[in-house]
Parts: C-alpha cells; sequence; structure tokens
C-alpha cells in the first residue's frame, strides 16, 4: 500500500457540442457529445491514514466537506471494497471554477477513485471505477474513461474519439450556473435529432468546432446574460459556444500564438486563459482496462 500521491491532476473538459435528443421515463435527459480533454487542471494531494477516518484537510468556499463529491467518492470507494478501515487525508487545490460546466466536481471525484485504488490497493478495474463513479454524476464516467470520448446515454455510454490537437481561450463570465434550472426549463429542446460517431469530423482535416450545436446554451443565455456577452465577444475570433450546462465559453483555435493574442484583447470583467487539448487522461497510467 502506497502511502502518499501528491499533486494528481483532475483536468477539465469541453462539450464540443452538446445534443438533448430525449428523456427517459424516470426524467433523466438522454444526451450525445464529445468530451474534450484539456490541461487546465485542478491538484489533489492523497495521503493514507490508519485511523480509517477520510477527511478533507483543507476548506472549500460553498463546498462543505461531507457534501463534497471527492469525500463521498472515497466512502464509494472503501464501501465498495469492503475495507471499513481504509482512511486518507485529501487535500484539493481547486483552479477550475465551480458551475463552470467545465466538470470540475465530477473530474475531482474521479481523480480521487483513480489514486485512492491505486493507494489503497484495491485492485478495481477501469470498468468497475466507472460503475462507482456513475453513483455520483454522469460525468464521472468520462473522466473515469480515459481519453477523448463520444458520450450518448444520459453521458455513461462512450466510445474513444480522436480530435485534433488546438488550443482552446476559455472564459469564466463570472456567473455559477445551476445544473438544474436548466434541464428543468420548458424552453430546452430535448428531441434534437441523433448523430453517429461518424458524422463528428476528421480530427486529422479540421477542428471540430463548427460540428452541432449546444442545446443548453439558449435556456443558460436568457437566465445568464453575462453567458450570452461573453459568446458573442468572442464569437468574433472564431466559433464560440458554451461547455456543458455553463457557464463556462470556449473558443478553439489552431495555434498557441493565436490563442495568446485573443487574450490579450480580453475584457477586463472577465477572467480567461489557455488549454491545450489532450488526447488521454494525465491520470491514464493508473487505469486498468
Amino acid at each position: 500500500m502506497t502511502a502518499t500521491l501528491n499533486a494528481c491532476p483532475a483536468p477539465a473538459k469541453l462539450n464540443l457540442f452538446l445534443h438533448v435528443t430525449g428523456r427517459r421515463p424516470d426524467g433523466y435527459h438522454l444526451l450525445q457529445s464529445a468530451f474534450q480533454l484539456i490541461d487546465r487542471c485542478d491538484s489533489l494531494d492523497f495521503a493514507v491514514r490508519t485511523d480509517g477516518r477520510i477527511v478533507r484537510t483543507n476548506d472549500i468556499p460553498g463546498v462543505p466537506a461531507e457534501t463534497d463529491l471527492v469525500v463521498r467518492a472515497a466512502h464509494l470507494l472503501r464501501e465498495a471494497a469492503g475495507q471499513p478501515g481504509l482512511g486518507a487525508s485529501i487535500t484539493v487545490e481547486k483552479r477550475l471554477p465551480m458551475g463552470g460546466g467545465l466538470g470540475g466536481g465530477s473530474s475531482d471525484a474521479a481523480t480521487t477513485l483513480l489514486a485512492l485504488n491505486h493507494v489503497w490497493g484495491t485492485g478495481f478495474k477501469r470498468r468497475e471505477l466507472m460503475d462507482i463513479g456513475l453513483k455520483l454524476g454522469a460525468d464521472v464516467p468520462f473522466f473515469l474513461f480515459g481519453r477523448n470520448a463520444f458520450a450518448e446515454g444520459v453521458g455513461e455510454a462512450l466510445s474513444p474519439l480522436e480530435t485534433a490537437n488546438c488550443w482552446y481561450v476559455v472564459i469564466e463570465p463570472g456567473v455559477s450556473v445551476p445544473t438544474a434550472i436548466i434541464f428543468s426549463s420548458i424552453e430546452l429542446t430535448r428531441d434534437t435529432k441523433a448523430v453517429r460517431i461518424t458524422d463528428f469530423p476528421d480530427a486529422t482535416k479540421q477542428i471540430a468546432s463548427s460540428f452541432g450545436k449546444n442545446d443548453l446554451e439558449m435556456v443558460a443565455t436568457r437566465h445568464f446574460p453575462q453567458i450570452a456577452e461573453a459568446i458573442e465577444w468572442l464569437g468574433k475570433f472564431g466559433n464560440a459556444r458554451m461547455t456543458g450546462s455553463g457557464a463556462c465559453v470556449f473558443c478553439a483555435f489552431e495555434h498557441e500564438r493565436q490563442a495568446d493574442e485573443v487574450l490579450k484583447q480580453l475584457p477586463s470583467r472577465w477572467i480567461g486563459w489557455k488549454a491545450k487539448a489532450m488526447q488521454e487522461h494525465p491520470l491514464a497510467h493508473l487505469l486498468q482496462s
């Protein structure tokens, strides 16, 4: 059993498109999306405890430890392993905004499952970790999948997807979007025609910035005009759109210098940054197929 594992990355994701194709009888929405990993990450430290306690060692404003997906993920993994004596201290360094549509909380939970599976020596395979992660949220299995993916179902049915090695400018409009507000809206389109993975542009030929749309964007921009303003401004430089249920807005660029030029012009009322596309999760080496 390894004692510690430090500076474990929890990367952000972008939804290159996000279609709502239907709704299940239980109320969950049926989706299609392309998940893109980027190199903007939270960072987590893990240390094994011998007293059987699971402790988050730092405060995160607005996220009580007992409801944090990181702590819940640790408890679920320990329960699945049937080893109640397992314990850990977890420190979370947040860089990804909450309510931004970047999957930060889900990614933190996935990194927790990956790291503790390693340091605790519980030996779960990737598919088993994905099943555990799904109990925490529909985005968690993607971060355990290990690479970019074409997603269907409620987001848990994943197929490998090759994407362009490009750069992204991401704007944080300064609002936090509760996902429930978007999915419960009567204005939400829920019958977009399904696409096939083969419809997605060949990543070796072009950046997939104009494929499809984000069905959640129309609802989010009506509730939060700051998102609409960011899309309009970033749209001057390319095909800008919202990721997830918001609030972050992104645009793809072939070269890093193009992203730098855009950021030089960013209005001071927003936070903006660049990120490089990744093909694999940085902890993919901890995954067992």
